[in-house]
């Protein structure tokens, strides 16, 4: 684990609050930066290449945010559903979301992060998949999930730390990459960066950089 008192400082280059509630899980104190990234894939793009660049784009563009502080370093992540190669993005309305359901009934998909830790000259990237094999979803489970008010806002229109467990019959991989942030790998980053985590008695989480 890193000497727990580094200085490094992390920004977060994401306004999602899954993400935010890992960082302070493990116990890394990180600011918000706001970042506005394009997402929208090449014509010629895989679903692997358009997750970690939308990743790099968002670590870049947070730390050029904090270009007049030392130490610092930027985190961009981003997450993805794919089935038969279509990639299943946050829905967009009730159609959009049970097209997305009833490809993944009963069935695997897989859930891509890509995350990107950008500072002090360096930069680590890596795309981590999750398999998730949904229960068999008929009409009445549809449409009674959409009616929470989850789906909306959420990658492949489910959240599998909420409400959204329940349609889930197993998973192979990470849990925290479905969740939206990699642990294991993160954890990796963060040692190469010098940055603590497991740091008690600190806010965890500050607006702005």
């Amino acid at each position: 684990m890193p000497n727990p008192q580094s200085t490094q400082r992390l920004i977060l280059a994401s306004a999602s609050p899954r993400r935010a509630e890992l960082l302070r899980q493990i116990g890394v104190p990180f600011a918000v930066a706001a970042t506005s990234v394009e997402e929208r894939r090449g014509a010629d793009e895989s679903p692997r290449d358009y997750v970690l660049r939308l990743a790099q784009e968002k670590s870049r563009a947070g730390l050029a945010q904090a270009h007049s502080q030392r130490d610092v370093w930027s985190l961009g992540a981003d997450t993805l559903g794919v089935v038969d190669d279509q990639i299943l993005e946050k829905p967009h309305d009730f159609a959009d979301f049970s097209r997305m359901m009833r490809l993944m009934s009963g069935r695997e998909h897989s859930v891509l992060t890509a995350l990107c830790l950008s500072g002090a000259g360096a930069e680590f990237s890596e795309v981590v998949e999750t398999r998730v094999r949904f229960r068999a979803l008929d009409r009445a489970l549809i449409e009674g999930y959409w009616h929470t008010g989850e789906p909306q806002d959420k990658a492949g229109g489910y959240g599998i730390q909420g409400m959204g467990a329940l349609l889930v019959a197993s998973i192979r991989g990470s849990y925290s990459n479905v969740v939206g942030l990699p642990l294991e790998t993160l954890a990796e980053f963060l040692e190469r960066a010098g940055i603590a985590y497991w740091q008690t008695g600190m806010k965890l989480g500050v607006s702005s950089p």
